[in-house]
């Protein structure tokens, strides 16, 4: 018998690759909103959760980590405009004060704060660096601020992994969540669970002038907008 005509073979792969690539567009905007509805910042977590709900569990239809990053940005533009970059606004302002009262710990200001994806849910995320671990804990206790242990298991390197130690405490209403790394990450920071390249990542003085740059545009927008 004569086998499937070229053209058809290619329409079938066609559709299946269109298939597989609006799964995977469904999976990134469901896990997006499940992160948001839920307050969940672990991309694995909402996507098993996308995935039970949607009834998608072929592995070509998971997206990455990035792909659920970016319908995460597209979701708060959309349904979060008002809300979100107040949020957002807060909690660097916040950061700028904590990084001040850490700076024996070179701190850097990490994650949703940073990248610009932190909402109403988002705890302000730390790195301090110290290779003495009892030095974060003690100047939390000298200074009376109540803090909870953790552990976060970072990516160092492409061979290494570290169960860093971090303090979650509150400060003014806001959850903060204080890492602390060995000194030599100071020159590069861990990996970044979204993309695997080096964590993204501000000190006091780049947060600084971001807030400068945005009070600027926003006076800039409300000038064009009368």
């Amino acid at each position: 018998m004569p086998g499937p005509r070229p053209h058809a073979t290619a329409h079938a792969h066609t559709h299946a690759v269109t298939r597989v690539r609006e799964r995977r567009q469904r999976l990134a905007a469901e896990a997006a909103r499940v992160m948001v509805e839920g307050g969940i910042r672990d991309f694995r977590l909402a996507k098993r959760k996308a995935a039970q709900r949607l009834g998608i569990f072929d592995d070509a239809s998971l997206p990455g980590n990035r792909e659920i990053e970016d319908a995460l940005r597209e979701y708060q533009r959309l349904f979060q405009r008002a809300q979100q970059p107040d949020a957002l606004r807060q909690r660097r302002e916040a950061a700028l004060p904590a990084l001040e009262f850490f700076a024996a710990f070179q701190p850097r200001v990490v994650g949703p704060v940073w990248d610009g994806t932190a909402d109403a849910h988002s705890a302000i995320a730390l790195h301090l660096h110290s290779d003495d671990p009892d030095a974060v804990p003690r100047w939390l206790a000298e200074h009376a601020i109540p803090a909870r242990p953790r552990h976060h298991r970072l990516r160092l390197d492409h061979e290494r992994e570290v169960d860093a130690p971090a303090w979650l405490f509150a400060a003014d209403g806001l959850e903060f969540d204080a890492t602390v790394l060995p000194l030599d990450c100071l020159r590069q920071a861990p990996l970044s669970g979204v993309d695997g390249r080096p964590m993204r990542r501000g000190s006091a003085r780049q947060l600084r002038a971001l807030l400068a740059a945005e009070e600027i545009a926003g006076h800039e927008a409300e000038a064009l907008a009368r």
